[in-house]
């Protein structure tokens, strides 16, 4: 009996009780049973140590304050070189405009977890609060067809967005999916063209587009100077650079990644706790 409970509930869960919004500014969304758990303290840096993305920070800062504020915004897709600050700018930039006094929420969402986001919006769209919808990391594979729940969602359906809901999402792919695998529904398909429209049709979705690129080397070292000042790190720029240049080439990378990375090292050997 307790087995056929379990399943019934399962199949025809209660219905989800809603959560005390103030209690924090970061929720994260779960499913089986679907429910927003706060997040008190958010894994984040500041916005100001963000080096180097200046563009796109301003952009994304802008787009969120619009949102904030009341005013139409475009949900984002931030693409590019890993390693360079796309989801840190996300957490950032909501971090930069609760400080400014706006009342927005973040909501972390999973990638196997988008077949859930109709519930997820049902749930937000009756509420004042301003949400921010968050995937991180956001891709798909051959099989995959998790962008299908995504597509509506963003631009479409009866229903649509709700106009309190916004959707950033980041992403090491321009338009979500492997290059093969468009190149392979274009020598397969019967009518080529229709069936990359269709692949691609999802990032068209995002209104705005914010692309990184791998650092220069002078922006490396920047970054680094950077969290020095935060952190009360000090050391000599001789020094500096000749550890910075040795922990990125043993990386085979430069990044804004590897950036932090060195620093914690570098905090670590000086008894600096961060």
């Amino acid at each position: 009996m307790e087995r056929i409970a379990d399943a019934l509930e399962r199949m025809s869960p209660v219905p989800l009780a809603a959560p005390d919004f103030a209690a924090a500014d970061a929720f994260v969304w779960h499913v089986a049973p679907d429910r927003l758990e706060p997040v008190v303290t958010v894994n984040r840096v500041d916005v100001n140590l963000l080096v180097g993305i200046d563009r796109s920070r301003d952009t994304l800062l802008e787009n969120t304050r619009q949102f904030a504020r009341g005013f139409s915004a475009n949900n984002a897709l931030l693409w590019g070189a890993r390693g360079m600050g796309k989801s840190s700018l996300v957490k950032a930039a909501h971090a930069a405009v609760v400080a400014e006094g706006y009342a927005v929420k973040i909501v972390e969402i999973q990638r196997e977890d988008l077949p859930s986001v109709g519930r997820l919006l049902a749930h937000l769209r009756g509420t004042e609060t301003r949400f921010l919808l968050f995937c991180d990391d956001l891709s798909f594979s051959h099989d995959d067809h998790h962008y299908k729940s995504l597509k509506a969602v963003l631009d479409g359906g009866i229903e649509g967005r709700p106009e309190n809901v916004i959707f950033y999402a980041t992403s090491n792919r321009r338009h979500l999916m492997p290059r093969d695998m468009i190149e392979n529904e274009r020598s397969s398909a019967i009518n080529p063209s229709e069936a990359v429209e269709e692949k691609v049709s999802l990032s068209d979705r995002f209104g705005l587009w914010l692309g990184f690129h791998p650092c220069t080397q002078d922006e490396y070292l920047a970054m680094i100077r950077g969290y020095c000042a935060a952190h009360d790190v000090t050391i000599d720029d001789d020094t500096l650079y000749a550890e910075a240049i040795e922990w990125q080439a043993t990386r085979g990378s430069r990044s804004g990644r590897v950036a932090w990375q060195y620093f914690t090292d570098l905090a670590g050997r000086q008894g600096v706790r961060l």
